[in-house]
């Protein structure tokens, strides 16, 4: 049987600092997906990258006296090895400087100018180069955007060219009646559609050369780069190599009249990314009369202590920070931060994390959890020689259907309770005792333990796959950790 395409793809972080640990759980959040995917036989293609143009960059490149090439091409492989240490499976990185990426800027540009939803005028407009966005007036607090309070608002005024965003209202109001489940969850759609059903607004799509150089050349007009959301949204396609054809034929669609195309197309990003993901980009296709996406997931923050990460506060967490700390005490450091982004933080809301939850976490879960339980089942079929797995699933369906849903959240706690579930089912009938007043009987059991062990394991490969891999080696190869999967901390 030919495998179903399935396409997912997170954001395209911005390279303007390093990678934090909000960029982590959205890496992390899709990694599952996309390895659960390919567990249920899933042709994948898991896309990730980086966005390397526009004004800040411009301007923090100015300030390190480094040219911006430079200055992106060090960012950029610092997000590279961020992944390579969480072990995220991704197919397609791509660099919104590469060449491929800029040629399909280029023509979905040409396809929107030639459909006539491009065109040129003066305006003036209130901007946040933090957001990299327009204001109005009502998004701001005391004259500063709400999400970058310490930048003052910049008041543009030249000749931009435009996007008619608002010709595409009633095409994008049609598309979400059609597709009740295009965003998630339920009140991040019922929010932008509220948002387009108040009126849209044209928005700039360029900016003057002799102002801000650091963009991909508007095509025929010199003067002129595209805004850096024109151009790092087109990113999803160029990843498939579009416009030729072959993986983006075989991921994204061929169809544009159609909405659900018999093919799964998945964007992942924060809430801040609503607008610009499931009405902005889903306008820019249709204009360019390309399929749209098939479902928008949406995350929520991290907030540590109650509040917003920032230096000033002194309470940013960094990921590689966090994986060098546990590294002194388990082979698995990845696998501690996976297993807190996705237990601890809501699949869908904000969500809180300080370095003192993450070592309760560590402790609870991981140590006295996963750790203890795998030690307790492998010495007692060591020591009686029970090597069967004749018993027992050897996954869980229930966790896999509500993956289906993006709650990775739910679905890592139904993986614990599993874990907390097999170690009460020890401590109830104690093989360790019965075994020795009636053997077939204490075998019996631990051969379920061993059987259950095996399909926490197996369930465990999508969510904490180093971890998963080596309790499926200790049960098949009959043998001990070399050490405890999870150790003491200091």
């Amino acid at each position: 049987m030919e495998k179903k395409p399935f396409y997912i793809t997170t954001t395209l972080p911005y390279v303007n600092a390093d990678p934090h640990i909000g960029h982590a759980l959205e890496f992390v959040r899709a990694d599952v997906i996309a390895r659960h995917k390919r567990l249920m036989g899933a042709d994948v293609f898991f896309n990730t990258g980086t966005d390397e143009h526009g004004s800040k960059i411009f301007e923090n490149a100015e300030k390190e006296g480094v040219k911006v090439q430079d200055y992106v091409d060090k960012f950029s492989e610092k997000f590279k090895e961020l992944h390579k240490v969480l072990n995220i499976s991704y197919d397609g990185f791509i660099r919104t400087t590469d060449e491929k990426h800029i040629k399909a800027a280029s023509e979905i540009w040409k396809r929107c100018f030639d459909n006539g939803y491009v065109y040129k005028k003066n305006y003036q407009s209130k901007y946040c180069v933090g957001c990299e966005l327009q204001k109005t007036d009502s998004e701001l607090v005391d004259s500063k955007c709400p999400d970058h309070p310490t930048r003052d608002i910049e008041l543009l005024d030249e000749e931009n060219y435009f996007f008619a965003f608002s010709k595409l209202q009633d095409r994008l109001l049609e598309m979400y009646e059609s597709n009740p489940n295009f965003v998630v969850p339920q009140t991040r759609y019922n929010e932008i559609k509220s948002f387009v059903a108040r009126g849209l607004e044209d928005f700039s799509i360029s900016r003057l050369k002799s102002k801000m150089p650091w963009g991909v050349k508007v095509p025929g007009d010199e003067e002129h780069v595209m805004y850096v959301w024109f151009d790092a949204l087109t990113s999803y396609i160029s990843s498939l190599d579009w416009p030729g054809v072959g993986n983006f034929e075989k991921y994204w669609a061929q169809d544009p009249n159609t909405y659900s195309a018999g093919r799964e197309v998945v964007q992942y990003c924060g809430k801040d990314n609503l607008r610009q993901q499931s009405a902005m980009w889903q306008a820019m296709l249709i204009a360019a009369d390309l399929p749209i996406s098939t479902q928008i997931v949406i995350d929520g923050f991290i907030l540590s202590g109650g509040k917003k990460m920032s230096k000033s506060t002194g309470n940013v967490i960094s990921p590689i920070e966090i994986i060098e700390e546990y590294s002194a005490i388990t082979d698995y450091p990845e696998d501690v931060l996976r297993f807190v982004l996705l237990h601890d933080i809501s699949s869908f809301e904000d969500g809180d994390i300080t370095k003192e939850s993450i070592a309760t976490s560590y402790v609870s879960h991981l140590q006295n959890g996963i750790g203890n339980l795998t030690n307790r089942i492998m010495k007692m079929a060591i020591t009686h020689g029970v090597v069967s797995l004749e018993t027992g699933r050897k996954d869980s369906p229930d966790i896999f259907k509500v993956l289906g849903t993006y709650d990775t959240r739910r679905s890592m706690e139904m993986c614990m309770e599993e874990v907390r579930g097999l170690d009460k089912f020890i401590q109830d009938t104690e093989p360790f005792k019965v075994i020795k007043t009636d053997e077939e009987k204490g075998l019996l059991l631990i051969g379920d333990c061993l059987a259950d062990l095996y399909r926490i394991a197996h369930n465990l490969s999508i969510f904490m796959p180093n971890t998963s891999a080596k309790i499926l080696e200790c049960i098949e190869e009959h043998k001990m950790p070399e050490r405890p999967l999870f150790g003491r901390m200091a």
